[in-house]
């Protein structure tokens, strides 16, 4: 139960963080900030990709999960906590796209690879995950 509450209580932080994720504002009440104006996600590249790609698993039994395209996914409990694009910007560093856009300087809204290439940390809460071993593709599973 710890764990899971852990995990809700990272999310939670993470899009409070952001300022994404929840309205913000009590419903029929109108907000006089300006909404946020998203720039276009840019094209990536595999190339810069390919050390995030794979599976990263976290201690709390979540996990990020990249393809070579950029498209990722935060998962914890089978529950989708951020889908969108890794957005590369140098150094080990990645971005992560928000509804759909590109937020340019949301650092806190994304990963930097460690310099072992083995373990990522999470900006928005500060947690480190560890590169999965990768499957071998046709790979036979036991039965227990």
């Amino acid at each position: 139960m710890r764990v899971t509450a852990l995990a809700a209580c990272a999310a939670a932080a993470a899009l409070a963080l952001t300022g994404c994720g929840g309205e913000g504002e009590a419903a029929g009440t109108a907000s006089s900030a300006r909404p946020t104006t998203l720039a276009p996600i840019p094209v990536v590249k595999p190339s810069d990709m390919k050390p995030l790609i794979g599976r990263w698993v976290g201690t709390a039994g979540d996990y990020f999960q990249f393809t070579a395209d950029g498209d990722g996914v935060w998962v914890k409990n089978k529950q989708k906590l951020w889908s969108g694009t890794a957005i590369p910007e140098g150094g080990g560093k990645y971005r992560f796209s928000w509804k759909g856009g590109d937020p340019k300087t949301a650092s806190y809204w994304g990963v930097s690879l460690g310099e072992d290439r083995k373990s990522l940390v999470f900006a928005g809460t500060n947690q480190t995950y560890k590169k999965a071993a990768a499957q071998k593709r046709g790979a036979q599973r036991g039965r227990g």
